[in-house]
């Protein structure tokens, strides 16, 4: 389910995609939703790709790709989504497995998006993944979602999430943090001077601040596999 907010958002990418050719600039966005910085329109559009609304390609500038669109809107603009993992009455993971060049990625156990749970460390089994989800020369690996601390980012309990690995995260970023040595989280990462916030994407949780030596960022989110 959408915001007001980000439903206004993608049919305004959608209507503008239709009549120039190419989506709007993130101040016109802003602008349009009377937001005061664009940090509210990198969330809206990080929550719309992760819901698989619409897609960014890699390596170009303002390229968004609406992939579909919710019943309201479809039944409103007339737009015939253009699905790009598979037959879309397929399961999610079979839908995936059939698309060119997937390729196949170990799930390392379970991730909490709640508490923190113990360090992951062991494959439990493997995923296949598209290869548009995966950046050339990176490693990559998968993790089953437990909990519903990121539900607000349309990440939900069994969830499988594509994990770039890095040591490095961005404000904003959706991240997989190892708390103090040995629990590991998905949480939204932020710097607030010598400390690291880990956000929630659900109200019932906290945000959660440790010291810059508390963590360390195993990765971040960059693809999700839904189940049903």
């Amino acid at each position: 389910m959408l915001t007001r907010k980000q439903l206004d958002l993608l049919e305004f990418i959608h209507k503008r995609l239709q009549s120039a050719g190419v989506p709007p600039s993130f101040d016109e966005m802003k602008d349009e939703l009377n937001l005061r910085s664009k940090s509210g329109i990198h969330r809206m559009i990080t929550a719309l790709e992760e819901r698989g609304f619409i897609r960014r390609l890699p390596h170009r500038a303002r390229a968004i790709e609406i992939v579909r669109l919710p019943e309201a809107l479809e039944r409103k603009t007339g737009f015939t989504p253009r699905v790009i993992d598979g037959d879309r009455n397929a399961p999610p993971a079979a839908a995936m497995a059939v698309e060119a060049q997937a390729q196949e990625l170990p799930v390392m156990g379970r991730i909490a998006a709640g508490v923190p749970i113990e360090a992951i460390s062991e494959v439990s089994h493997h995923v296949a993944v598209p290869g548009a989800m995966l950046k050339s020369g990176a490693n990559h690996y998968a993790l089953e979602v437990k909990g519903d601390s990121m539900i607000d980012a349309g990440i939900n309990d069994g969830d499988v999430v594509v994990i770039r690995e890095g040591s490095t995260a961005q404000n904003g970023d959706i991240v997989v943090a190892i708390v103090e040595g040995n629990e590991a989280t998905l949480k939204r990462f932020r710097r607030k001077g010598n400390a690291i916030a880990l956000e929630a994407a659900n109200p019932a949780y906290e945000t959660r601040v440790f010291r810059e030596d508390q963590v360390k960022v195993q990765g971040r989110l960059v693809g999700l596999i839904r189940t049903y």
